[in-house]
């Protein structure tokens, strides 16, 4: 199975058919071009993200997790059309997406926003300015009309209006993390990126934002393609998980699945390593310890990207790139020697 046919055998029998697919990523591929020189040729590139594919249905929450540098938010930035991509395709709720450009670009930002970390809000501005910033921009909302609608903002994720008039710096972590979820919403879009949104935040705080964001998902009817390292919360939020490594998904499963039996070496390692709740299973846990680091994204190895590292890894890894397979319904995994 070649990677441009992973979505559609991934999302048959996924448990979480929730509607029509909205978005649609199909051979996405991001790299930024390495210059030398005072004439800047240009001498490689860094292969951040390449060749992904799946869909993500309406109405669920689909998790991207991976270490640091593997690409996570490079490829949500280039979905939401903050960067060009290099090559593939972006369909959302059945338009591509990949290449618009002006006005088309700019009514595609009221569908589409993001959530970034709270060091993202300006701190010269107030929290009103900030949440209205996206209606004054659009030509949605002035004046008294402005104001209310900043209010009920505040008011869906659980802030006084009174903090309006304050600045960031004033707002704990949690309070800033909400605001930045208001300002997403202001648009009123369908699909949001949430890119590491409780990385700041203590477990306290985490478990609020999180439980916020659910309960918007089901009022309004909300799409997320929700980022982060944090398995233990990927696992209470997420419906379905995309493993990444490197640049590319190794594994992709309902979240049930993918935790209870992972069947890529790096997922099962990655999950080997999240902490868990009971001292009695904690107990018997044995952690997978990679050796190695992760492969230069400007120089990746030939074959599979993880066989520097795997400790199943045969001839044929370091040859070539594994297939896409299904191992399960709605579970598919990029591996030569999938764990049983």
């Amino acid at each position: 199975m070649t990677a441009r046919k992973m979505a559609a055998s991934a999302e048959s029998g996924s448990g979480h058919e929730t509607g029509p697919v909205l978005l649609q990523v199909q051979g996405l591929t991001k790299h930024f071009p390495v210059f030398r020189g005072v004439l800047r040729r240009q001498i490689g590139a860094v292969q951040a993200v390449d060749d992904l594919c799946f869909d993500v249905y309406e109405g669920e929450t689909l998790g991207i997790v991976g270490e640091s540098g593997c690409g996570k938010s490079t490829a949500a930035r280039t979905i939401v059309r903050l960067w060009d991509a290099t090559a593939g395709t972006v369909v959302f709720d059945g338009q591509n997406i990949t290449n618009l450009r002006g006005k088309s670009l700019r009514r595609l930002r009221q569908q589409m926003q993001v959530i970034f970390q709270d060091d993202s809000l300006n701190p010269r501005l107030t929290v009103g300015s900030i949440v209205g910033e996206p209606l004054l921009e659009h030509g949605m909302a002035k004046g008294r009309v402005l104001v209310e609608s900043v209010g009920a903002l505040l008011d869906a994720v659980g802030l006084r209006r009174g903090y309006a008039s304050r600045y960031p710096h004033e707002l704990s972590g949690g309070q800033k993390q909400r605001v930045g979820v208001a300002r997403a919403l202001a648009l009123r879009p369908r699909f949001i990126v949430c890119d590491e949104p409780l990385a700041a935040l203590d477990v306290a705080i985490q478990a609020q934002v999180v439980n916020l964001l659910l309960d918007l998902r089901e009022e309004l009817n909300l799409t997320y393609l929700f980022i982060s390292h944090d398995l233990a919360m990927m696992r209470h939020i997420a419906d379905r998980v995309a493993v990444m490594y490197a640049g590319r998904i190794v594994e992709l499963a309902p979240v049930g699945a993918l935790f209870a039996a992972p069947r890529h070496p790096y997922a099962q390692a990655l999950i080997s390593a999240a902490p868990g709740h009971d001292p009695r299973v904690e107990a018997q846990r044995q952690r997978i310890v990679l050796e190695g680091e992760l492969p230069s994204p400007s120089a990746p190895p030939p074959g599979c990207r993880f066989s520097t590292r795997c400790p199943r890894a045969a001839a044929i890894c370091t040859q070539q790139q594994p297939e896409w397979r299904q191992v399960a319904a709605g579970h598919s995994v990029a591996c030569h020697h999938p764990l049983t």
